[in-house]
């Protein structure tokens, strides 16, 4: 492994948060449509004439989108090349490979199915949460392999199992809690409140729409799993004694703190975009931070 090859590793993995922060801007701003329902040409061009917002907006991101890829690309010839046959880098990065590859079928299935700007079925509803959860599995995939090629082939066995199925399941918590945000924010996109009293009177009557419904619900399954994960995390430091893990625990505890500010923030404020991004830029920190914390707590001494 090389040094070069760690730092290609972690601006890789910034960058694909970044290409996550410009796709809920993208539907936030309700510009999904703003390539048509072509894909994956821009109305019918590859590289069109931009005359609305909703347009530039829309290609901006493919196009940051398709850097990706080559990115990721780059990577996975890197990584192959500088590791060992039987190193988790080369599977981590082939499956960074896979998920951003399934992130464009994604995208492809949302423009080609008209699964944009007003659209409010439970299909869209569905499609929205499974992009995210997909792109987490992207993020994961990255944040390992940029470890994994920093500490080189300084591998150590897993010690740990009970801690290692707590993360997990944590993880998994992390991804249904997500999952429920996105569609909460696609409420938000298609059914903005115009003041909280409002909001919160239409989202339980009776006729509501049921994404209107969903968004109401998130905020309870973000108190309840935030629990458990602050339940997991203060086990974790009391085992551990080691500089690695507590730090990465007390970086997990203050980013969840801050997120239950911002969700309380984002309802108060009527969910602007601003802090819509800034919600799931912490969600993507949160689970960056989760996912480094699993080989740290196994390798780690009591």
């Amino acid at each position: 492994m090389t040094s070069g090859l760690s730092k290609y590793s972690w601006a890789v993995l910034a960058y694909t948060i970044f290409m996550l922060i410009s796709g809920a801007y993208v539907r936030a701003t309700g510009s999904g449509a703003g390539c048509g329902s072509h894909w994956p040409l821009c109305n019918g061009q590859v590289i069109p004439r931009l005359p609305q917002i909703e347009t530039a907006v829309e290609f901006s991101h493919r196009a940051a989108s398709g850097l990706g890829l080559v990115f990721i690309l780059g990577l996975v010839v890197w990584a192959w090349r500088s590791s060992e046959r039987g190193h988790p880098i080369r599977r981590t990065s082939a499956f960074a490979l896979l998920f951003i590859l399934a992130e464009a079928l994604i995208g492809a299935w949302l423009v080609l199915g008209r699964l944009v700007t007003t659209n409010d079925s439970t299909i869209r509803a569905f499609a929205v949460a499974l992009h995210l959860v997909n792109t987490f599995f992207l993020l994961a995939s990255l944040t390992l392999t940029a470890r994994w090629a920093a500490i080189g082939n300084e591998m150590h066995p897993v010690k740990r199992r009970t801690e290692f199925w707590l993360i997990i399941l944590g993880c998994f918590v992390i991804l249904a809690l997500n999952a429920s945000g996105a569609i909460a924010a696609l409420g938000d996109t298609l059914f903005p409140p115009t003041t909280l009293l409002d909001s919160f009177r239409r989202d339980f009557s009776a006729p509501a729409h049921f994404l209107t419904k969903l968004r109401t619900y998130h905020p309870f399954i973000a108190l309840g799993l935030g629990i458990y994960l602050l339940s997991v995390l203060a086990f974790l430091k009391h085992r551990h004694k080691g500089i690695p893990v507590r730090l990465l625990a007390n970086g997990l505890i203050a980013l969840l703190i801050w997120q239950g500010f911002l969700g309380i923030v984002n309802v108060a404020l009527l969910a602007p975009v601003w802090t819509q991004l800034l919600h799931l830029l912490t969600s993507a920190m949160i689970w960056v931070t989760l996912i480094l914390l699993i080989p740290t707590v196994l390798e780690a001494q009591a």
